[in-house]
């Protein structure tokens, strides 16, 4: 048998699943495409996760296009997070050219243009339905992680969720930060009596500490995303008319600089799809697929807190039928643990600049499976534009052979959407109307902020009340007050001179003389 048969034969048989799968691309040997070999990926096996790898300009983008409109014309609905602002053309069918009529005749397949609906969101100022979640809904444990808390720090915040939780009947509602803060600024203060006995005492510097996490993530622009209306994770899960899938697209073009509230977005999310969706097994598809573009900015910035949760996440969300994807540009991005849980690798090109860069492609290459057929280190450098080394799980969850792949081209719009048709989106979306009226319904802070002003209020008057008292008691008689003038002083004295001449003239002895007498007796 010769190499290309062998070639063949493993790829037939690594690539062959039974159940419905969707197109990559197809087959590459020694630069030659090799039109009878489709490379495609099982649905099946898409809630077990993925990497999209390669240097700027290889075709990570276009890749991570393919796959979303590929999942939702099988009926399964994507969330994109679109960091850099170019995966809006989803919204658009593609327009064919020479380039495209090239690589669909070396792939070996057909091509022709595909409208999709697509939901334009936001978490920031950007235009779209605004996804927001409440305090609450993070629960202590998140919210502290988020913060970068220590034990004693994340105590406080649960001890706060816990006042609020006894008091909710009372109206005492975590919804934004502004009712965190309002809750933890009255029990370290006006009501830290009133909870000392039940709850125990928090520090002031405790307190403190915490107040400064909030006002940092809060000039990323987090107040933007606590509140309401919650956004319902359900509403990422909708067909169209035709069946399809929907492309929810979160512009987040504005968070490139605000590392942390991106983290604390994607964690939340994660956690509340996890907490929402129901428990699916190994099903014939996922329900959603979540792709991270940019994932470095996550894990640059990430604690070990935050790192250990989205780990946990991602090895138990995929039994609620979830994938998550993340797309960056080179695998050490993403940590080893994490890098572990990934099925699908689609690596672009790498570029081998410096020493670090030549240990990073040897250690990459190291991560796919062995082949007869590549020399992996070197061809990671020499894929072109649109080119990937690819392996996927098949349906028994095992790697299949590692392919140098020509990549499927996007059956949308390979271009952004113009101001005017991001208008038209936006103004006709159902999702929008639905979630872009702000809500500031009475809370803690409301009503907290009722409770410390009543508590001025007594206090003002209890000190008025002591003022008044001790005035009272301190107050002179009309005769102190006369006495102690400058008027009644002198009176004073001339009556006790009046009096001393009196007493002594009774006496029949001169004031005078009487003075000059005692004088004289002194020597």
């Amino acid at each position: 048998m010769s190499d290309l048969e062998k070639f063949k034969s493993t790829l037939y048989e690594g690539y062959t699943f039974k159940g419905d799968s969707i197109l990559l691309g197809g087959a590459i040997l020694d630069g030659h495409g090799i039109p009878e070999v489709l490379i495609t990926a099982p649905l099946k096996t898409f809630n077990r996760h993925g990497l999209i790898a390669g240097a700027t300009g290889t075709g990570k983008t276009k890749t991570l296009q393919r796959i979303a409109e590929s999942l939702a014309e099988k009926g399964v609905s994507s969330l994109l997070m679109d960091v850099k602002g170019d995966l809006s053309g989803l919204a658009k069918p593609g327009i064919t050219n020479a380039r495209i009529e090239e690589r669909i005749a070396k792939i070996g397949a057909e091509w022709k243009p595909l409208q999709l609906n697509v939901e334009l969101m936001t978490i920031s100022s950007e235009k779209g339905c605004r996804m927001r979640a409440t305090v609450s809904e993070f629960g202590p444990v998140l919210f502290s992680k988020i913060l970068e808390l220590n034990d004693t720090q994340a105590g406080v915040v649960s001890l706060v969720f816990k006042y609020c939780d006894d008091n909710y009947d009372k109206g005492l509602l975590l919804l934004d930060l502004k009712d965190f803060k309002k809750v933890l600024q009255f029990l370290t203060n006006e009501g830290r009596d009133e909870i000392k006995t039940e709850y125990g005492a928090i520090s002031t510097s405790t307190a403190s500490t915490i107040l400064r996490k909030i006002i940092e993530i809060e000039q990323q622009g987090a107040e933007m995303f606590f509140g309401e209306k919650s956004f319902d994770v359900n509403d990422l899960i909708r067909l169209d008319e035709n069946g399809y899938g929907a492309l929810n697209i979160i512009r987040l073009t504005d968070l490139q600089a605000k590392p942390k509230l991106f983290s604390t977005f994607m964690l939340s999310l994660l956690a509340e799809i996890y907490a929402e969706f129901e428990e699916i097994g190994d099903a014939d598809a996922p329900k959603l697929c979540v792709f991270i573009d940019e994932a470095h900015l996550i894990f640059n910035e990430a604690s070990k807190a935050l790192l250990d949760q989205i780990e946990s996440t991602i090895k138990l969300i995929r039994s609620k039928g979830v994938g998550i994807f993340f797309i960056t540009q080179i695998p050490t991005d993403v940590p080893a643990n994490i890098l572990s849980q990934l099925g699908m690798k689609v690596q672009h090109s790498l570029r081998a600049f410096t020493a670090q860069d030549r240990k990073v492609i040897k250690s990459t290459a190291e991560n796919y499976p062995e082949t007869d057929f590549y020399k992996t280190d070197e061809l990671l450098t020499s894929l072109g534009i649109g080119e990937a080394l690819v392996t996927v799980l098949n349906e028994k969850g095992n790697p299949t052979p590692l392919v140098h792949c020509m990549m499927y081209p996007p059956k949308t719009r390979m271009d952004i959407l113009t101001p005017d048709e991001i208008n038209a989106i936006t103004s006709n979306s159902v999702l929008s109307r639905k979630y872009n009226e702000e809500v500031d319904r009475e809370s803690a802070y409301e009503i907290l902020t009722k409770k410390i002003a009543s508590f001025t209020e007594e206090e003002d008057e209890t000190k008025v009340e002591k003022r008044s008292s001790k005035k009272e008691k301190e107050a002179p008689s009309t005769i102190e007050t006369i006495v102690n003038s400058s008027a009644g002083k002198q009176v004073m004295r001339t009556a006790a001179s009046v009096l001393t001449r009196g007493l002594l003239g009774a006496l029949g002895i001169s004031a005078t003389r009487s003075t000059r007498k005692k004088s004289s007796s002194w020597f």
